[in-house]
């Protein structure tokens, strides 16, 4: 009985630090999101942690986008020759990846490469006591550190995720058309008339859109409210990783299913 007991409490406890931190991390956005009047005014913050969080991202998205295509284009083709239809590639290759795995797989690997990194440098930041140097100094760190990564992650996801998309057509386009030989016309060609701009396109800028802010905002919390010390950063980073990665695909599913249950 007293095991069962010690099982609920244990339960119980953690159940409420989980709420605590939710309810926590809410008030550190809504702070961040009040701070940012510095980011857009000293537009050099912003623009440095986008070439951070997007520009030094570029390498392994781009290449995976085109590694992601070429296996669309690969799988697709022989799946679609078996009902003789390859003219439908493009179309199959073009909406997975705008539509789903575009977003989805640039955003894991931004939260793995920018997100666990903005959470290491704020967390390093904190265990120097630079955060709190600048407290000192009557600086807001919210307004100064945290804002700009924020936002650097939000307006960066989108742009990565057009990339990942626009580099996995390729992809395809070099594995079923150059490749294996499939018609070119009909690839272009039923891409062009099958994917939507509103229903295709910008439901997936809005997926990319909504991760960014999942993905940063979970790395900037996790780097602000880590333990001061190698250790406490080391389980923030994984931390990020770890809940950016099971937001993503959890948010996934929602917009999917808002947006294309009609």
């Amino acid at each position: 009985m007293e095991s069962v007991a010690g099982f609920l409490q244990r339960l119980g406890a953690r159940a409420i630090n989980v709420v605590w931190r939710i309810g926590f991390a809410a008030r550190f956005l809504a702070a961040v999101v009040l701070a940012s009047g510095t980011s857009f005014r000293r537009l050099n913050l912003t623009v440095r942690e986008i070439y951070f969080s997007g520009v030094l991202s570029l390498v392994i998205i781009m290449v995976s986008g085109l590694f992601v295509g070429m296996v669309l284009g690969l799988q697709g083709y022989d799946t679609l020759a078996r009902y003789g239809s390859e003219e439908a590639l493009g179309v199959l290759v073009s909406l997975s990846l705008v539509r789903e795995l575009g977003p989805v797989v640039a955003g894991l690997l931004f939260a793995s490469r920018a997100g666990s990194a903005i959470t290491a440098e704020i967390g390093l930041m904190k265990a120097t006591e630079q955060l709190d140097a600048m407290d000192m100094m009557a600086v807001n760190p919210l307004a100064r550190v945290v804002a700009p990564r924020f936002w650097g992650g939000v307006l960066s996801m989108p742009l990565l995720a057009a990339l990942f998309s626009a580099m996995g057509v390729l992809g395809g386009y070099l594995v079923g058309v150059v490749m294996i030989g499939a018609d070119s016309g009909s690839f272009w060609g039923q891409m062009q008339a099958s994917v939507d701009f509103k229903r295709d396109i910008l439901n997936g800028v809005l997926k990319s859109l909504v991760f960014g802010v999942a993905v940063s905002w979970v790395a900037v919390f996790e780097g602000y409210d880590s333990d001061a010390t190698a250790e406490g950063v080391s389980r923030a980073t994984t931390r990020t990783v770890v809940t950016s990665s099971l937001a993503i695909l959890g948010l996934d599913f929602i917009l999917t299913s808002l947006m294309f249950r009609g």
